[in-house]
Parts: structure tokens; sequence; C-alpha cells
């Protein structure tokens, strides 16, 4: 397979504890007042009715942020949340990208996405043809022709460190982008579900060279050199 090298006050003030109370009942603290045993009318604490703010809040959270990346992303803004996805987090890219280095970024995620839900599924091998070139997905092909029926299960983390444009000008520019792959929370299964990971192969984190090159006008993955294992960071 490709890269398996591939967080008391007393009666001082009856008036200020309410107060206080009614404070603590904020979204996330939620608190009742019936009761006939509480003449003041101060809210207690509801566990049940705390449990379900919080979730809504963190769902609420949650769709505020999704909804801030789709907006980002459709203002032509790339971020490392919009660019991640189910098993796939980008941690962080270069700052400042021009247009046609964001394009590279663009092309080399939309590749890697591709190419590890091939081996997190077992399917969808001719997925990555228009992305590599004829080379590189001979390559591709070979690896998961020999990996008789082996997935991956788990969740890949990954930082973009760089994307260089190495030939701007030829008729067939050529980039390189070098990642970071924390390959550590993934596991391989072979056709019978047997945990068949390797740590020296899967289980590691990854310095990895791209090399790409633009053909008719789309960018298409090359190569990929592995330049160390267990050094860099995510």
């Amino acid at each position: 397979m490709r890269r398996f090298h591939t967080g008391s006050l007393g009666l001082r003030s009856a008036a200020a504890g309410a107060a206080a109370l009614l404070l603590a009942c904020s979204p996330l603290v939620a608190c009742s007042s019936e009761s006939d045993d509480n003449p003041l009318n101060i809210p207690t604490y509801d566990p049940e009715a705390a449990a379900s703010a919080e979730a809504a809040e963190s769902a609420a959270a949650a769709e505020a942020s999704a909804s801030a990346a789709a907006s980002a992303e459709a203002a032509g803004v790339v971020t490392a949340e919009s660019l991640s996805a189910d098993r796939y987090e980008v941690t962080s890219i270069p700052e400042d990208l021009d247009e046609q280095q964001t394009e590279v970024l663009k092309a080399f995620v939309n590749y890697d996405q591709v190419t590890w839900d091939i081996w997190f599924t077992g399917t969808g091998i001719e997925n990555a043809e228009p992305l590599t070139t004829d080379e590189e997905y001979q390559i591709i092909v070979n690896n998961y022709e020999a990996s008789s029926g082996e997935i991956v299960e788990g969740e890949l983390r990954i930082a973009i460190a760089s994307v260089v444009i190495t030939s701007p000008y030829s008729v067939n520019a050529q980039a390189e982008v070098v990642t970071c792959g924390d390959q550590s929370a993934l596991t391989a299964y072979d056709a019978q579900g047997n945990d068949v990971s390797n740590p020296e192969v899967l289980q590691g984190r990854f310095e990895t060279l791209i090399t790409m090159i633009n053909e008719d006008g789309t960018w298409k993955v090359s190569g990929e050199q592995t330049l160390s294992t267990n050094e860099c960071a995510v």
C-alpha cells in the first residue's frame, strides 16, 4: 500500500445567593425552580437539562464552525479545516500561499484523500487515475493488487509543511509539497479481518515529499518520497 513505508455565605444575603445561582444557570448549567421546599424560588441544578443544554451548545458550535469553513471556502479562502474530511484531518497549512500554490495544495489534498479512501474502503482504485501521472497510477495499482484485500481503519492527521512551485514558467509547471502524516491511529486488517498492522511501516509519523506536475491545466501527482520517520510534527 502507498505510504505504509507508502483537553459559605451564610445569611449574609439570600438575594445575593439567588443571583449567583441565576448566573450559574447558563446554557451549559440548566436549573429548575419548581419546588414546594423552595420558598425563595431559587433555581436548583437539573442534571438532565444540563446535559441536554450542553449537547445543544456543542452541536451549535460544530454547526457554526462548519458553516464558517464553508463560507471561507466559498469565498476562495482555503483553511486547514475546509480541507479536512472524514478520517482525514488537516492540522495546518502554510500561510500566504499565492493562487498557484493554493491550486497545488487543493490538488494534492484531493489526491491524498482519494487514495487514502481506496485503502479505507478497499474500492475506488480508478478514482486515482485522473489525479496522477500514468507512471504513478501504475505504482498505486500495483500496490493495491499486492494488498490482497487489506484495508485500513482509523484516522489520519496531516500537516502541510510547504508548497513550492519549482518550475513555474515551463510548459508543464512542477511543484513540491512536503507533508507530515501522523498514522499512529491507523490499523490494517487483512481480508479475513485479522490485524496485520506493522508499526514500522504504518503507525508512525512520516515526512513525505510529493512531486506534482501540471498536465493540460491539471495538477497531478508524479511521485512520492519519504524524507524521515517519526521525526516530523503534526
